[in-house]
């Protein structure tokens, strides 16, 4: 593979409230040749926390969903290459200077996906649907955008080719069943939007069917069994995300029909 000059790299962040998390991230993002953080006015010491690093940008803007949220952040990227991460996201030493090594080839890919091991409470979880689990982090602004009919969860669209990475992120989404708990219940009503556009109207199967399948699918199909007490939990709040979405989903529906 040819090399070519060493590219220039902007590492982009968005947070909420994510002052056990901001410091390591930033950390993390060191290397990179511009941080911008774009906080959505987070009412705990994030801004501060980001604010006191020197080499980050951040700029406060309202939250009103995801694929938003990153979209302006991407916008305001100087540099052709990309790298998005989550505040609760880790990267190694290895997975560092990949991303640098992989942007320095003349012949790369438009974007990258990255495999992430995902942590319960300090351990990784093995099993429960996340053994496969994966994301585009590493991309070019001017090849990439995320979907604005995905809210949660959100898709970005790339055109050109897309390879993966070797290394993986280390995703410390779960610290404990409160947290956790109240992210799976926000991701829930956020979700309310996209049924919206979809026009769908909920029902028995909706209720009960589609949640039941969640669990079922991620406990017995994705092996969350092998995971012991983590499986349940993990599996019981994945599925609890899709209930509140269609209870939501019914309520907004029938203030509109009032």
């Amino acid at each position: 593979m040819i090399l070519s000059e060493k590219q220039p790299l902007t590492a982009l962040v968005i947070t909420y409230n994510e002052e056990q998390n901001i410091k390591t991230v930033l950390d993390h993002l060191a290397f990179a040749d511009e941080i911008i953080v774009v906080d959505s006015y987070s009412s705990d010491k994030t801004f501060e926390i980001a604010t006191s690093f020197q080499n980050v940008k951040v700029v406060q803007r309202k939250f009103d969903n995801f694929a938003s949220q990153r979209n302006f952040a991407i916008n305001l990227a100087t540099n052709s290459w990309i790298l998005f991460m989550d505040a609760d996201e880790r990267l190694t030493a290895k997975l560092q200077d990949e991303i640098v090594y992989i942007i320095s080839l003349k012949n790369s890919a438009t974007a990258y996906f990255m495999y992430r091991t995902f942590m319960f409470k300090g351990r990784k979880l093995h099993f429960s649907g996340w053994q496969t689990d994966k994301i585009i982090r590493l991309f070019k602004k001017e090849n990439a955008f995320y979907n604005h009919e995905k809210i949660v969860h959100e898709k970005l669209i790339v055109k050109g080719e897309i390879g993966k990475l070797r290394n993986k992120l280390t995703h410390y989404s779960y610290s404990n069943y409160e947290d956790y708990k109240k992210k799976m219940i926000l991701y829930g009503q956020l979700k309310v939007q996209e049924e919206l556009q979809k026009k769908t109207n909920p029902n028995f199967f909706h209720f009960y069917i589609r949640p039941a399948y969640q669990f079922l699918n991620q406990y017995i199909v994705r092996l969350g069994i092998l995971d012991g007490k983590k499986g349940i939990i993990i599996c019981y709040l994945n599925a609890l995300s899709v209930a509140v979405r269609f209870r939501e989903l019914k309520k907004v529906k029938t203030l509109k029909q009032q």
